[in-house]
């Protein structure tokens, strides 16, 4: 169940805007006196991490959530329950918008840590995360080192490329001037799969074999796209894809020149992984090991692409079980 921490002290930002009050939408999973596991979503996801990412968390699952105490947040600028583009401005009374401040990871990492100390909690066991979720906990992690024993940062990013912005830059453009979220979807789950993946799972059937021909959607992959860009459109804030996808660009934790962390870091990258690929995460271990941190990269074989971290893959899973499991089994 979702329960929302209400900071009426609020949050104030990186920019200088000061948030309050601040409303965090959250949801705990598994027995509080349990080790904490505290999962960071990614760009489209919620506080409910059980159910869009079964395949990893869950009841006898690799993050079991009988043996740990999951929690797991709605981000700043999200639009399910956090406040964010889509809440309402106690100003004006009316929805934020593009009257919303700019908000940077930081500010994500410490809207993570606010609940965690409303909530009592001052250390969590590990922090796990996918995408945008692992540049959070990378970025907490650097910040404030001591509150996290082991970080699991899987197809994520510490910059992004070129290609990653103008993919965004894209998404906005279709969003901000011609109302088109579906389109930025679309394109935005072009780039979570890869060609192998999008070719194993539609390859160029049609929806109607050997109909005629139509200029409407016909072969399956169209219709996927079709079908995701509608359910988008019913569960997603326009402004909070506007925020998230700029949230983003501007990342850059390591040109703060950051301390040693003693932090131990898992990363996993993905061999088809064209939206943050295997040399994101290469630079990410390069920069952790110049600080003198413990880190470990596992680049895996999937066809999924970026969306693999969501995929049941075993040796994904295999190589975060025993990454968790290494020192808290003695306690479990």
């Amino acid at each position: 169940m979702v329960e929302t921490l209400v900071l009426p002290e609020g949050l104030k930002l990186e920019s200088g805007a000061h948030l309050a009050p601040l409303e965090i939408a959250y949801a705990r999973y598994g027995d509080p006196a349990n080790p904490v596991v505290y999962i960071c979503h990614a760009l489209t996801g919620d506080a409910e991490v059980v159910t869009w990412w079964d395949t990893l968390i869950g009841p006898g699952k690799t993050i079991d959530t009988d043996r740990f105490h999951v929690i797991c947040s709605n981000i700043l600028g999200g639009c399910k329950g956090t406040t964010g583009p889509a809440s309402t401005n106690p100003a004006t009374g009316e929805r934020y918008g593009l009257d919303f401040p700019l908000f940077t990871v930081r500010d994500m990492a410490e809207t993570h840590r606010a609940l965690l100390r409303g909530l009592g909690i001052e250390k969590v066991y590990a922090a796990v995360g996918g995408s945008l979720g692992g540049m959070q906990i990378l970025q907490w992690s650097l910040d404030h080192p001591d509150e996290i024993e082991r970080a699991v940062l899987v197809c994520a990013t510490a910059r992004l490329s070129a290609q990653n912005i103008a993919f965004s830059k894209v998404a906005r453009h279709a969003i901000h001037n011609h109302d088109a979220m579906d389109v930025a979807r679309m394109m935005a789950h072009i780039t979570y799969l890869s060609e192998e993946g999008m070719e194993l799972k539609f390859s160029r059937a049609r929806r109607v074999p050997g109909a005629e021909m139509t200029i409407q959607s016909d072969f399956e992959v169209e219709h996927y796209l079709d079908h995701q860009a509608k359910i988008f459109l019913a569960r997603f804030d326009p402004h909070t894809y506007l925020y998230l996808s700029r949230v983003m660009d501007y990342y850059e934790p390591f040109a703060d020149g950051p301390a040693a962390p003693p932090t131990k870091y898992l990363l996993v990258s993905f061999s088809s992984d064209w939206r943050f690929g295997t040399e994101h995460s290469v630079y990410m271990e390069e920069q952790l090991r110049a600080l003198g941190a413990d880190v470990r990269h596992h680049e895996v074989e999937s066809p999924w692409g970026h969306d693999s971290f969501l995929m049941d893959v075993p040796e994904y899973h295999r190589h975060v079980r025993d990454f968790v499991y290494q020192e808290a089994a003695a306690t479990l």
